[in-house]
């Protein structure tokens, strides 16, 4: 049997799609998923632009949904179910897994849709009929309530938020988010959830702005702000130049985290008595663990709100190049794209 993958080459070159064989047995632990539908992260057209490099040539992707068609030894309960993976596989057993609660920073890591075709089997993303996931990824089963299109990007977006969103500074009445992507609603919709009173959403797009009451938050625009005014200011609009105004925004004492500039150009320009003078707080977010996926997918089958709004209307895989194109319009917070045989 073989997969249909989409192979990235390199920025600027339109993706080609082959054919690729389907391992006929997988190792102890592995998982051979039959993806039904991904969605296009951020760092995916940021790769695509030229603006990350990853090893090619290449399988990109890794939100995504799908059916466990074959299993390795010891997988055996996840056969036919629907299911979510997180977005790196881990050992379990150096330092970052076993003592800092950070598996995302294995010493072994292995990303899905960040590594070369040479590398395992070549079905390492998600732009493709199939993923083989490695044994030290964990699985979730999507719950039938839970849509293909809403749950691609529980292992990535939402997963990441719950896991900025998991401890807050205390006392945290007022939270401002920088960015009203798809980062910004979910992190808008889990402080609402975690009791938060007031979130305000910074944004300089109307049509991003005009979705952010949907998910409980506060439209605005840069300097419409109370300086002084915020617990905490998530960042995940992605470019350096939000940061000084969101060190005017926090109070004494607050917390500035930070999520959506980990590309090369985030220099950040603020000084060491800015900090020190605001007793601030500072702390970047990187992935999550097994149990944020977990949370996401929970989240999700009871969550009322409409997500489904943000994603497009799926385009077929062979027309990959024109769902990227779409995408960088940001008129939809994720492109979907179903995969056809």
């Amino acid at each position: 049997m073989n997969a249909r993958i989409a192979i990235f080459d390199k920025a600027g070159q339109a993706f080609r799609l082959e054919e690729w064989p389907v391992p006929e047995q997988l190792a102890t632990g592995e998982v051979l998923v039959e993806i039904a539908l991904a969605t296009i992260c951020g760092s995916d057209l940021h790769t695509v632009a030229g603006k990350r490099q990853e090893p090619t040539p290449c399988v990109l992707g890794h939100e995504g949904v799908g059916h466990v068609v074959a299993v390795g030894a010891g997988r055996e309960e996840w056969r036919g179910r629907r299911v979510t993976w997180t977005l790196a596989d881990s050992c379990g057993h150096c330092a970052a897994c076993t003592q800092w609660d950070l598996p995302q920073k294995c010493r072994q890591l292995f990303k899905y849709g960040h590594a070369a075709l040479a590398t395992g089997s070549g079905l390492n993303g998600t732009y493709g009929t199939h993923v083989v996931l490695r044994p030290g990824t964990h699985l979730v089963e999507i719950p039938d309530s839970v849509s293909d299109s809403v749950a691609a990007s529980a292992n990535c977006s939402l997963a990441t938020m719950v896991a900025v969103t998991e401890t807050l500074p205390s006392p945290c009445r007022v939270a401002i988010i920088q960015g009203a992507g798809l980062l910004g609603l979910h992190a808008c919709a889990l402080l609402r959830d975690a009791g938060i009173e007031r979130v305000i959403v910074v944004d300089v797009d109307a049509g991003r702005l005009a979705k952010v009451p949907d998910f409980g938050g506060e439209p605005a625009r840069s300097g419409e702000v109370e300086a002084g005014s915020a617990d905490l200011v998530i960042e995940v609009a992605g470019v350096p130049a939000v940061v000084a105004e969101g060190m005017k925004l926090l109070r004494p004492g607050g917390h500035y985290f930070f999520v959506g500039m980990a590309h090369p150009d985030s220099a950040l320009n603020i000084t060491g008595e800015a900090l020190i003078r605001g007793c601030t707080t500072m702390r970047g977010f990187h992935n999550y663990a097994p149990r944020h996926l977990d949370r996401a997918v929970e989240f999700l089958a009871n969550s009322p709100l409409p997500w489904q709004s943000l994603v497009s209307p799926p385009l077929p895989l062979d027309q990959l190049d024109a769902a990227f194109a779409l995408a960088k319009t940001r008129q939809w917070a994720r492109v979907a794209v179903q995969m056809q045989r």
